[in-house]
């Protein structure tokens, strides 16, 4: 395995009396797209705002290229890109003119020209900032985030507040960007976003990784159980929930059948719980609307880890130096 292109150890921040990063550890792959998933303000943006230079550690290392960002941040300036949460540009700036001065910033561009075209940008170059959508803002940030012909690519949040047409299609620009040959680290608070596009991931929770390795590894690594939903006709619901309920008490690949809603029955078991479920209800002529297996994901893994539910949005726990205490976020604020 070649050697990291971003190096993180026991990386720690703290704000006053609050913890907001926790003893944070990972290793960046060149070439990978690398997720830093978590709820709002779990720490993930102050983890890469130390990494890019943009704030003061309190302990750790974090090393880009082996250059240590905390001594000398100018010295990624040229390697590293950065597209932040909350960044914004003058209402009457042009894409074009404002990709020409960010190009200024560097030894090394890249052709504005290009980039325009790399980001579906181009009949777009003479619009002003405040008349964008948000889509293109946000594909003007990437480009503006790759001017610099960087080797890494910090992206914060790309697609929060995008509809989910513009956040898939935002999605398709990143994979396009990867293949350019640049290394992307993914902020992100959407599950289904981090399933998508990372290569590796880590989840972090209240200022810590709670979870690591790539999404079907971390998926496949919960226990073996299944679930399957049944759908029953309003005439059938009663029988049905019966039949279940009796399948769970004499069949050994059923564990539990429990009512959902008015029509559903969920019926979990071991991976063969479907083979079970079916000649069942064949052998009780009971012809189901619907049945459907759940699919396991990133958030079967963060309820397994943490014990709740993932609420990207909600609460959540920044640590004290003596207890968890809470702070409330809201879409959009720093981590």
């Amino acid at each position: 395995m070649a050697d990291p292109i971003v190096e993180v150890r026991n990386l720690r921040k703290t704000y006053g009396p609050k913890v907001a990063v926790d003893d944070v550890s990972f290793a960046v792959q060149p070439g990978e797209i690398f997720g830093i998933l978590g709820p709002n303000g779990a720490g993930k943006t102050t983890t890469v705002e130390t990494l890019a230079g943009l704030r003061q550690a309190d302990g750790g290392t974090v090393r880009v290229r082996g250059i240590d960002t905390q001594r000398d941040p100018a010295a990624v300036k040229d390697i590293l890109g950065v597209q932040l949460q909350e960044a914004t540009l003058h209402d009457k700036i042009t894409v074009g003119e404002a990709l020409d001065l960010f190009a200024g910033f560097y030894t090394d561009p890249v052709a504005p020209a290009d980039l325009l075209e790399l980001l579906d940008l181009t009949e777009h170059a003479d619009k002003q900032f405040a008349k964008l959508s948000g889509g293109q803002k946000q594909r003007l940030s990437i480009a503006l985030a790759l001017v610099g012909n960087p080797e890494i690519a910090i992206l914060d949040e790309l697609t929060t507040g995008l509809d989910p047409q513009a956040r898939r299609a935002t999605w398709d620009l990143v994979e396009r960007v990867r293949a350019t040959g640049v290394t992307i680290l993914l902020v992100t608070h959407f599950m289904e976003e981090a399933e998508r596009l990372c290569d590796r991931l880590v989840i972090i929770d209240a200022g810590r990784v709670v979870a690591e390795g790539t999404p079907q590894g971390l998926i496949d690594g919960l226990d073996a159980r299944r679930t399957v939903v049944v759908r029953f006709a309003p005439d059938d619901v009663a029988r049905g929930r019966e039949l279940l309920a009796g399948l769970a008490d004499r069949d050994p690949e059923v564990a539990t059948a429990e009512a959902q809603g008015d029509t559903e029955v969920a019926v979990t078991g071991t991976r063969r719980v479907l083979f079970a479920v079916v000649p069942a209800l064949a052998g009780a002529d009971l012809v189901p609307d619907d049945v459907r297996t759940l699919t396991r994901s990133l958030e079967d893994v963060f309820l397994a880890v943490t014990g709740r539910t993932y609420q990207p949005d909600a609460q959540t726990e920044v640590r004290d130096d003596a207890q968890l205490v809470t702070a409330t976020t809201r879409e959009g604020d720093r981590s």
